[in-house]
């Protein structure tokens, strides 16, 4: 997204803004300080929705809300598991990891490992056997997940191809460059999907095929990139386009308004009017979570940035990953506005929601 494209939004949100991402920041803070028998793992933990679960072996079972989820624990009380209620994505305690990205000093450094049930977490869940067997294989496991799977497209990553010769990882751009654009102002072209990056055809969930474009391989927009992410690497069903169906749409307004997920930071409008608001908390947000902005002018109301939360930062900021045109790919470093959404910076003020897969 270009700086000549952005949205110009006031001082007075930007003020807000630092109120909410405080609240977060101290919020990810207290919950990496908290004892491993402190209440639970968010602000919800103040919200139960009754007693907890019966222990299975030494794990015990807890119910919570805003949004309902489990949260599994050790005998010591540690939280090993978060499992939302209607959303596939799972955030496992796992070993510590630090990402890196070359424009930023920022690091990120967590304990969080983002993988996909089999299928949606249901309450009680825990007692079937598809479950006991998946988090039998996954808790403690080192294989790569989402927050690994993303980082694996930041400028300089190393290439690596599937048997079938087809590069599945490695440094990605953004697309290619717009005969008509110049630097800061559409200088390169959007619409390009994970399939271009690929380079190989897909057959989508809604039974369409479609054929990658020679001159957009290796490149991946900002939705292309979840799509390559959470859909070819993590293995979520995909649409070909922005529809209600059983898989990710096209785009980040598709993503956002009709695709899948459990609303973690709901969509709201100022009364009376279409014009999307910013979020009056961010305190729910966790590692892998879907993140919508509003910030080009010039689309309306629709939605049209995406990207996926990673944590807090080396800073103590909550940063995010995503596929921009200045950055010329994935990056959550600063170029094209900083990597953070709290304060008055330019995604802290856009932001508008968030999903949890």
């Amino acid at each position: 997204m270009s700086v000549s494209r952005r949205a110009v939004l006031g001082g007075v949100l930007g003020l807000a803004l630092a109120g909410t991402a405080g609240e977060l920041t101290l919020k990810l803070r207290e919950r990496a300080a908290r004892p491993a028998d402190a209440p639970d793992d968010s602000p919800a933990a103040q919200q139960p929705v009754g007693d907890a679960a019966p222990a299975t072996g030494d794990r015990r079972y807890e119910r919570l809300t805003g949004p309902d989820r489990t949260v599994v624990r050790d005998a010591a009380g540690a939280v090993l598991a978060t499992l939302t209620d209607g959303a596939r994505t799972a955030v496992l305690t796992g070993k510590s990891r630090t990402f890196a990205d070359p424009d930023t000093s920022a690091t990120v450094a967590t304990d969080a490992w983002v993988r996909l049930l089999p299928q949606p977490w249901q309450a009680g869940a825990e007692q079937a056997e598809w479950f006991k067997g998946w988090f039998q294989k996954s808790l403690g496991s080192a294989e790569d997940d989402v927050l690994a799977f993303a980082t694996q497209y930041l400028a300089g990553a190393p290439d690596q191809k599937n048997p079938k010769g087809v590069r599945f990882r490695g440094n990605a751009s953004f697309g290619p460059l717009n005969p008509n654009g110049s630097p800061g102002n559409d200088y390169r072209l959007e619409e390009t999907d994970f399939l271009d990056y690929l380079g190989m055809p897909w057959p989508f969930a809604d039974k369409v095929t479609k054929q990658p474009d020679k001159a957009r391989y290796g490149g991946v927009d900002c939705s292309g990139y979840v799509r390559l992410v959470y859909g070819y690497r993590a293995g979520y069903p995909l649409l070909s386009k922005d529809v209600a169906g059983p898989g990710l749409p096209r785009t980040a307004n598709g993503l956002a308004r009709l695709g899948p997920g459990v609303p973690v930071l709901a969509l709201t409008t100022k009364p009376g009017s279409e014009e999307t608001v910013h979020p009056a908390s961010l305190a729910a947000l966790m590692p892998g979570d879907l993140l919508f902005f509003e910030i080009d002018a010039r689309t309306g109301v629709r939605l049209d940035h995406t990207g996926i939360f990673l944590g807090l930062d080396s800073e103590g900021h909550p940063r995010f990953i995503s596929s921009r045109e200045e950055a010329d790919g994935p990056t959550f470093g600063d170029k094209g506005g900083t990597s953070r959404i709290d304060g008055g910076g330019f995604y802290g003020k856009g932001l508008r929601s968030a999903k949890r897969l």
